[in-house]
């Protein structure tokens, strides 16, 4: 019942700070047992949701390709070979047909 006194007088708290303020108030509990109750409760903070950059909300879209070799996209796209050597491979994409018109691949592309 601490636990839910707790936890609404103080709505921003996680189980851990509720945890830290029963043991300041003389409770001999154990953190994983706080943490039980607390999700049994389902007393569990809202995760916050991520908030969209200001650039990205000022920004145009681009008009859709409408017939092929309209637009042309090219991306670096970087992986890891077994022994932990890079490999990095340059990709030229045509938009309307979405087919790789070249894709360059070496251990030493510069960006």
């Amino acid at each position: 019942m601490r636990i839910c006194d707790l936890a609404k007088s103080r709505v921003r708290y996680g189980y851990f700070r509720i945890y830290i303020l029963l043991r300041r108030e003389g409770w001999r509990v154990n953190h994983k047992r706080v943490h039980r109750l607390y999700r049994d409760k389902r007393l569990s903070l809202r995760l916050k949701r991520q908030r969209r950059h200001v650039s990205a909300a000022q920004r145009e879209r681009q008009p859709a390709a409408l017939r092929p070799n309209e637009r042309r996209s090219m991306d670096f796209v970087s992986d890891a070979l077994f022994d932990g050597r890079g490999v990095r491979a340059l990709t030229v994409v045509e938009a309307f047909m979405r087919e790789a018109l070249a894709i360059e691949a070496d251990q030493g592309i510069k960006g």
